[in-house]
């Protein structure tokens, strides 16, 4: 059962002892997005593995198991179905934000758990992989959005000390996310996410 305290706590005492490698794979990914985005396209394709990547590292983080850097880069064993996932949350997203900005976030928010799941059943197709996301978003959409916005202070502290806080913050707020996935995953999602048309 969902508890925000509950998954901040665990995520904080995770972090713990695996800072380094949860603020090192974020910064390698995030100057990997960045040369790739000189291009336009690259960020793009590449955005799927790299989520993929960071969210094994994140899970095997939180479950105790032994992570190493080199595991970011397992986004790309499966490279088809992490860059078209990665395209088609993009594209998805996009095209919400089209009806106003509104619906765009509330379906960025539906797809926020794609690249978790992906990253525990990396046999899922990608339009498998976002609809059993929304699935497992229902009823909970706004529980994330608030444990969001319950970085707002942090964020704030980042913005007055030039970025400095937000060394911690960062790891922090992407280790709660993969908490948050933890705390509401329904174990047989899988088996009952049905493609999308």
């Amino acid at each position: 059962m969902y508890d925000r305290k509950q998954v901040k706590l665990r995520a904080k005492t995770a972090l713990g002892a695996n800072f380094g490698i949860i603020f090192g794979t974020l910064i390698v990914g995030g100057l990997i997005l960045g040369a790739s985005g000189i291009t336009g396209i690259g960020a793009l394709v590449l955005s799927g593995p790299i989520a993929a990547g960071l969210a094994l590292v994140q899970l095997s983080v939180l479950r105790g198991e032994k992570a190493e850097f080199g595991d970011m880069f397992k986004g790309f064993n499966n490279f088809g179905t992490n860059c078209g996932a990665g395209v088609l949350v993009t594209i998805y997203t996009f095209l919400w934000s089209l009806l106003f900005c509104i619906p765009g976030i509330v379906k960025s928010y539906s797809y926020a758990m794609t690249f978790y799941i992906l990253a525990d059943h990396p046999e899922m197709k990608a339009n498998d992989a976002i609809t059993a996301s929304k699935n497992m978003m229902n009823g909970h959409k706004w529980d994330l959005f608030v444990l969001d916005l319950s970085f707002f202070w942090w964020i704030l502290l980042g913005s007055v000390t030039c970025g400095l806080a937000l060394i911690y913050v960062e790891p922090y707020m992407e280790l709660s996310r993969a908490s948050f996935y933890e705390s509401i995953k329904d174990q047989n999602f899988a088996a009952n996410a049905a493609p999308q048309a």
